[in-house]
């Protein structure tokens, strides 16, 4: 019995050092893939999803978006400024943050007003669900 256990062991060892870590297939959809400071996924995303607007500035590795002005042809007497936060290296919904400016033109003087909550929670929701099917996407392709 020790026979067979002494020629057995070193074929044991053999075998289990064939599962290196380098065989195993990386997960290219990590939550954290970055190369950038912040969340690859809701950089990209909020990217897409504001590319309607002219972009003021951008840091990629503060994770901070802010658009210029933008007056959507259809309510001319209006117009938005929106800035997007991404907090995390982390793909969540607390790692986003979304603000918007709104102003409306009363005789000439661009005067600002309120923006509804709805708005803004629209705009986080489109952002996340961008960068969550862009993660998906990097797992099926």
């Amino acid at each position: 019995m020790s026979r067979r256990l002494a020629l057995a062991l070193p074929l044991v060892f053999a075998l289990a050092a064939c599962g290196g870590k380098g065989d195993r297939p990386r997960d290219l959809a990590a939550s954290q893939i970055t190369t950038i400071g912040v969340n690859s996924y809701l950089w990209r995303a909020s990217l897409e999803t504001l590319s309607f607007m002219p972009l003021l500035q951008t840091d990629s590795n503060g994770g901070v978006i802010v658009t210029d002005w933008y007056v959507n042809p259809n309510t001319p007497g209006e117009r938005m400024k929106v800035t997007v936060t991404i907090l995390d290296q982390d793909l969540r919904a607390d790692a986003l943050r979304v603000t918007a400016q709104r102003e409306v033109n009363t005789n000439g003087q661009w005067l600002a007003s309120p923006v509804q909550a709805a708005t803004v929670q629209k705009l986080e929701d489109i952002i996340l669900t961008r960068a969550r099917d862009m993660r998906r996407g990097a797992v099926v392709g």
